[in-house]
């Protein structure tokens, strides 16, 4: 997602389009048992934001206050977009911003292959959790 000004509303949308992805529909208590890691921030620790959360059924996860090591997949997983996507590229509007990102999602979740998933793409990695778990 990619908007101009990074408000509590605009922190929701990535939480609404991977929990439609993820879980197929969006409503009350449809992501229960996922726990949402954030930082601190003011969009995230907002009422907007929690009551949202609680709606679907997601708890809050949020980091240790001045410790971005317990915050560390997600801080390596900005580095490496910032490296691929955002320091090497311009863009001269967010539409282009977005749909930019969209293709580098797509790309990086089927061909980045992740040694933590046993150097699987983290589709894959996902497709065998959900397929241990169907067992």
């Amino acid at each position: 997602h990619a908007a101009k000004v990074g408000t509590r509303f605009e922190a929701l949308e990535p939480i609404r389009q991977g929990v439609k992805a993820r879980f197929g529909a969006y409503g009350r208590g449809v992501a229960t048992g996922l726990a949402i890691r954030h930082d601190n921030g003011s969009q995230y620790t907002s009422e907007a934001f929690q009551h949202e959360l609680r709606f679907l059924g997601a708890s809050s996860s949020p980091s240790f206050v001045r410790s971005p090591e317990g915050n560390g997949c997600a801080e390596r997983f900005i580095r490496t977009l910032k490296e691929q996507l955002l320091w090497v590229r311009s863009f001269d509007t967010v539409e282009a911003l977005r749909l930019a990102l969209l293709d580098w999602a797509r790309q990086y979740n089927e061909h980045w292959l992740l040694e933590r998933h046993g150097f699987l793409s983290p589709t894959q990695a996902r497709r065998e959790l959900m397929q241990r778990q169907a067992a």
